[in-house]
């Protein structure tokens, strides 16, 4: 099993800046890639950013120029920071792993994330 726990959401003034982080515990040598997505109210479960394990990137061209993601394998950790917030961007902000050998999908609790105008 692998275990996402994510931190760092909070509320934030648009211009404003916050870094979301997620850590992974488990079985962390078979994951594929892991990412961020978000959900708004009344919308559905979109991408934000994905890094796989060979360190390729993709953004949502929404938070292209603005978000970047990163990851510290010495501490099984992967990182969101997120400039230049706008009040769209609000959300809760699910950690996501894929591990290709289980054909799965593994998710985060959620972290809410709200920019006010």
């Amino acid at each position: 099993q692998l275990q996402l726990v994510e931190s760092g959401g909070g509320l934030v003034q648009a211009g404003g800046s916050l870094r979301l982080s997620c850590a992974a515990s488990g079985i962390i040598f078979s994951v594929n890639a892991m990412g961020w997505y978000r959900q708004a109210p009344g919308k559905q479960r979109e991408l934000v950013a994905t890094i796989t394990s060979g360190g390729g990137l993709n953004y949502a061209d929404s938070v292209k120029g603005r978000f970047t993601i990163s990851r510290a394998n010495a501490k099984n950790t992967v990182y969101l920071q997120m400039n230049s917030l706008k009040p769209e961007d609000t959300a809760v902000y699910y950690c996501y792993a894929y591990i290709l050998a289980n054909v799965r999908s593994y998710w985060g609790q959620g972290t809410q994330v709200t920019v006010s105008s």
